[in-house]
């Protein structure tokens, strides 16, 4: 009962992020939590973009051009590399995998942040840059032939290759790059902040598009475009088969074009979708794409619960499941197929930062505000206990916004990260400079009896006293009483038990589970008490901290920051990340985030699975060397032929 690391199915910044163990759907986005990483600064309004040639002088400025580039170290393959070692070059096409959502769709449209779209559409769509699955933080170019900056950030480059090709045959040209920056910062508010520090998009050449930013010494800028997936603007500005104009601010589900390596073949509204290989894709030779997206059809069936998709697949009618349930994985692989060795259980270990999963405590609402109120949830959640009796001791407990990297808090700070901290003193919890934060552990009852009292105390110093065997606030009266807001069953398993612990300590709390469309307005219009939410990091963070916890994004609509937090020691931290000069001051000041943000309670934290947890039907090969940063399993799996052959004369 994990929230699994994404599947690249999908590019970034269109992968979604998704839910575990029936409590948001599988492969699909997490409402609030499924919107890119956003950029929220104070810099200048966004100017308007222009697609005149300009003078290429702005080009000698712009350093060495670059086949990759990664906010790390020096990328892994050299400009001529041949294939990425985590494919198998050779692997054969052809086949269907069938895989198995929760939920529904009723959008293809990824430009709108409205309605909920349809798992798969960043199959049909590339990018300017395409990640890399074993290096952290590291990209290579994808319909850039080429990516330049100069030495202080202040712009980047691109040189589209003359190659790249919509669905239509028609080119990828620069007017693409340009509309699609406009069009999803019109549209989106959301993409909006997500490039706010662009201040322009120009044309320097035939194939050449400049994006100058309002700020310098940000190292992260130029990746972040790389990131721009680019949509086809002849397509969005023309009219659709009954000549109505199409708009790319409403929802449809009309098929759109693209340029990826898949198209989509067939659908049924919210119930199912199709995609198939498109065998002419115009990268289809480059060594980027090289034994990749092998499998000719990719369908998705929609489930509304998690029970009924598991027996689907032991049924034989999906044929990969990333299990994300501890006690689907103890209990449920025990089915004719499985004895039979016809299906497998795997554990894959990234070499991944872990999410910060957690019960997030939406701060909007007053019986929220004080610190020790927050920290009084934290002590009443018995990890121990639950890894215990409900996930079969199968997870670890997560401590960190940064978790398994150098960049978690350990112990009292020092050096630069003392430094960066002394400077905002007075913004944030003296315990930053005196105490290392250390969740509760509750090795016996004796250990839970005592944070209890803890909690208990904290609550009645914050004004909160017993009435009736409930809390109230004394001020107003107040109640306190919270509500979890779910969108799958599944989980109450999990909350139940927390909740009689909160009841011991005079809070009351109830559950309300809400279909997906909801589930994704409530959290969007941050329209809840308690929700459970994943922070993913990266190895080396930046704007996107802005959006995860920045004032600025607090009263957007949509944002990462559901916690809602509005913190002048937090926003300065986020700056010292954003506008770090070397590795050493990055990793200073992200410790620093990391150990003010544990500080003031924000969340309850919750665990991680140590590994990922697949099942299949026999009938798949996979590389001999495995991506680090990502199972790969749509990119660089295949159909075995001797392997399927086999399992259909055994009835699979």
């Amino acid at each position: 009962m994990v929230l699994n690391k994404r599947l690249r199915s999908m590019r970034k910044p269109l992968v979604r992020k998704s839910l575990a163990d029936g409590f948001a759907r599988a492969l699909l986005s997490f409402s609030a939590l499924a919107l890119p990483l956003l950029i929220l600064s104070s810099g200048p309004a966004l100017a308007k973009s222009t697609d005149e040639t300009t003078d290429c002088a702005v080009l000698a400025e712009n350093g060495p051009k670059k086949h990759a580039l990664s906010l790390i170290g020096t990328p892994s393959y050299p400009k001529n590399f041949k294939h990425f070692k985590y494919v198998n070059a050779s692997a054969p096409k052809g086949g269907r995998v069938r895989l198995g959502a929760r939920g529904s769709y009723d959008t293809l449209n990824l430009f709108t942040g409205k309605g909920d779209s349809a798992v798969g559409l960043g199959l049909l769509y590339d990018s300017l840059m395409d990640q890399s699955l074993d290096e952290p933080s590291t990209s290579y170019c994808l319909l850039c032939e080429w990516v330049s900056y100069p030495k202080d950030y202040s712009s980047v480059t691109f040189k589209l290759r003359k190659e790249a090709k919509w669905h239509d045959g028609k080119p990828v040209t620069v007017d693409d790059v340009i509309f699609s920056f406009e069009t999803f910062t019109k549209h989106n508010p959301s993409w909006k902040f997500y490039y706010k520090n662009v201040t322009s998009a120009k044309k320097t050449g035939p194939l050449q598009v400049t994006f100058t930013f309002s700020v310098k010494g940000n190292r992260e800028l130029p990746q972040i475009m790389g990131d721009l997936t680019i949509m086809p603007k002849h397509y969005w500005t023309d009219t659709d088969a009954h000549y109505v104009p199409r708009d790319p601010s409403k929802s449809t589900l009309i098929p759109p074009l693209g340029s990826g390596p898949y198209k989509i073949d067939k659908m049924k509204r919210g119930a199912s979708m199709t995609y198939k290989r498109v065998k002419d894709y115009w990268a289809r030779d480059l060594p980027i794409s090289m034994g990749r997206y092998n499998f000719d059809k990719i369908s998705y069936t929609y489930y509304r619960d998690d029970t009924v998709s598991l027996e689907a697949f032991k049924g034989g009618q999906l044929d990969y499941r990333q299990e994300t349930s501890s006690k689907n994985w103890a209990t449920a692989y025990r089915f004719p197929a499985f004895k039979k060795a016809l299906v497998k259980k795997q554990l894959i270990t990234l070499k991944t930062a872990e999410p910060m999963q957690a019960f997030v405590l939406n701060t909007r609402r007053s019986k929220f505000k004080d610190p020790r109120v927050r920290q009084a949830f934290s002590l009443a959640f018995n990890f121990e206990w639950t890894n215990k009796n409900l996930f079969y001791g199968q997870y670890k407990r997560v401590s960190s916004y940064f978790e398994n990297t150098e960049l978690a808090a350990q112990e009292l700070p020092t050096g630069k990260e003392l430094a960066i901290l002394t400077k905002i003193k007075d913004l944030v919890p003296p315990e930053v400079f005196t105490k290392t934060y250390k969740l509760p552990i509750n090795q016996t009852s004796r250990d839970f009896r005592k944070h209890m009292r803890k909690a208990a105390k904290l609550l009645k110093e914050a004004g909160w006293k017993i009435k009736n065997g409930v809390r109230h606030f004394e001020k107003t009266g107040e109640p306190l009483t919270v509500e979890f807001l779910l969108v799958q069953p599944s989980f109450e398993r999990v909350i139940m038990p927390y909740i009689n612990n909160l009841k011991k300590i005079g809070i009351r709390a109830t559950i309300r589970n809400v279909d997906s469309s909801q589930y994704v307005r409530r959290t969007r219009k941050f329209d809840f008490d308690i929700v459970i939410g994943s922070f993913r990091q990266s190895r080396s963070p930046g704007n996107e901290q802005r959006n995860n916890w920045g004032s600025a994004a607090c009263d957007k609509e949509g944002s990462r920051n559901i916690i809602g937090i509005k913190d002048k020691g937090v926003d300065h931290l986020i700056d010292q990340i954003i506008f770090a000069k070397s590795r050493p001051d990055l990793v200073a000041a992200a410790k620093a985030l990391d150990r003010v943000l544990l500080w003031n309670h924000y969340v309850v934290p919750q665990w991680y699975a140590p590994a990922e947890r697949i099942a299949y039907w026999d009938k798949f090969g996979q590389p001999k060397t495995l991506p680090t940063q990502n199972i790969g399993f749509l990119a660089t799996w295949w159909i075995d032929k001797d392997k399927a052959q086999k399992l259909a004369k055994a009835g699979g």
